[in-house]
């Protein structure tokens, strides 16, 4: 596991900024944590860094929002899911595919269904309002290979 620290919503869409440039097509990353812990401001980073025009929302009423960029970027919030079966309506398993980057909030709680590999990162408040404690796990084999990138991304936020 790896640990980074952020210490403003600035570092933390800087970090999301970061992580973006080792993404690849088909990734696949769950964002968790408290409401209010980073993850959309996360994301907002993630997507300017990929070429994302339109402003980035969290998606908690709509589900699922879209981003044009370099990537397509598919932004998910399954906070308001009540049974695993459901991401099945959301079209999960279509939506990953060699065009698109996708992020989604609240993942743990559909681990059990997802189709592939990921990159899990949870963000706990720190001690003062705006610090986040970010924690990274590679779940699978297909991040294995940017272990390097990641831990020089934790190197860099320093």
């Amino acid at each position: 596991m790896i640990q980074i620290t952020t210490k403003s919503v600035e570092e933390t869409k800087e970090f999301g900024a970061e992580l973006a440039k080792v993404v690849n097509p088909g990734d696949l990353i769950l964002l968790c944590g408290d409401l209010g812990a980073g993850k959309t401001s996360f994301t907002q980073g993630f997507g300017l860094a990929l070429g994302a025009t339109c402003p980035i929302t969290s998606p908690t009423f709509t589900l699922a929002n879209c981003y044009e960029g370099d990537l397509v970027i598919n932004h998910l919030d399954v906070y308001r899911l009540t049974h695993i079966e459901e991401t099945r309506d959301l079209g999960l398993h279509e939506l990953i595919d060699d065009q698109s980057v996708t992020l989604i909030e609240w993942g743990d709680v559909i681990a059990g269904a997802l189709p592939c590999g990921y990159l899990e990162i949870r963000f706990n408040l720190g001690e003062t309002s705006e610090e986040r404690n970010v924690h990274l796990q590679i779940v699978g084999s297909e991040w294995e290979d940017r272990i390097e990138s990641i831990e020089a991304i934790k190197e860099k936020m320093c």
